[in-house]
């Protein structure tokens, strides 16, 4: 384990009632920058999350936030990082000042301004009950109660789970705005990928309790690629191709996207005798639901993994 990063884990393992819910995990999250947490639901993000801020023991793995270990951080640790979920709480019979001040008592260190900021770019009313707040609003209050402190580590849980658009820009805003200290981590799971793409540096993509990709977003968008092929008649059926992920099919035309090695996938699919063949753009959120979908790769049991080298 190294100090040089903000959160790793190694053969991280935990299950529940006998079910593996995080396998054989090994994660290296670099200090600075906006590391992306992704994966469908049940597939161990949270459980991760948890495992990590030392939430809950693994089975087996250790792992270690800011250079401690992660079953026995002190409160001074703890005092460095932030923390926001889904559920985002707050104590609902304060006020939104009530929580800041009553959030203030359990750290040496705070930013009055860092709250007050945050709480007025959401548009809370300063003596407004916490359960009188909308979802996003309450959304709003937990990230300033994270922030004040000035955490060094913010671990976002899938914060912007069902907020509305407008409260959804305005989270993703201020996650923008506290990137710009170079000497911030943050750590965020989300469902929306066009938030990751927007703002993370890198990426992990958690699948059916398994690390499959772990490495910079430019890596992994160079990686994935998706190339179109034109037929005479019918498309052939496809060979048995390493890195093959998702196929689609027309009449006279197959999209594969795929994950190439060098320029291995081209030359494969360029023997299928395609009248023409191109390589078309993909978004980052189209790469990562290509790992995510249960045809190709998964289905047809190709192993693909990417690592940055």
């Amino acid at each position: 384990m190294s100090e040089s990063f903000a959160l790793q884990a190694v053969g991280l393992t935990r299950y529940f009632n006998g079910r593996c819910a995080v396998q054989d995990l090994h994660l290296s999250v670099p200090r600075g920058g906006v590391f992306g947490f992704l994966g469908r639901n049940g597939s161990g993000k949270t459980t991760t999350i948890r495992l990590l801020l030392g939430l809950l023991r693994p089975d087996r793995g250790s792992s270690t936030l800011l250079g401690c270990d992660s079953q026995r951080l002190t409160p001074e640790v703890r005092a460095r990082v932030g923390y926001v979920t889904e559920e985002h709480c707050v104590v609902p019979s304060l006020s939104v000042t009530e929580n800041g001040a009553f959030q203030s008592r359990f750290y040496p260190r705070w930013n009055a301004r860092v709250f007050d900021s945050v709480v007025g770019h959401f548009g809370l009313k300063a003596k407004a009950r916490a359960r009188d707040l909308s979802r996003g609003e309450r959304a709003g209050l937990a990230l300033a109660m994270a922030l004040a402190p000035e955490p060094e580590l913010l671990i976002l849980d899938d914060p912007a789970l069902g907020l509305d658009p407008v409260a959804r820009r305005a989270l993703v805003e201020s996650m923008i705005y506290i990137t710009r200290r170079s000497d911030r981590t943050i750590f965020f799971s989300s469902h929306d990928l066009a938030d990751v793409e927007r703002v993370a540096d890198s990426i992990a993509i958690l699948d059916h309790s398994v690390l499959r990709v772990c490495c910079p977003v430019d890596v992994f968008q160079s990686r994935v690629r998706r190339y179109r092929l034109r037929f005479k008649g019918r498309p052939p059926a496809l060979p048995e191709i390493r890195g093959v992920l998702q196929v689609r099919r027309g009449e006279q035309e197959m999209q594969v996207t795929g994950v190439a090695e060098g320029e291995e996938l081209g030359r494969a699919l360029g023997a299928l005798g395609a009248e023409s063949m191109e390589q078309v753009p993909i978004s980052l959120g189209d790469s990562v639901l290509s790992f995510l979908s249960e045809r190709g790769e998964k289905a047809m049991g190709w192993g693909t993994e990417l690592e940055e080298a």
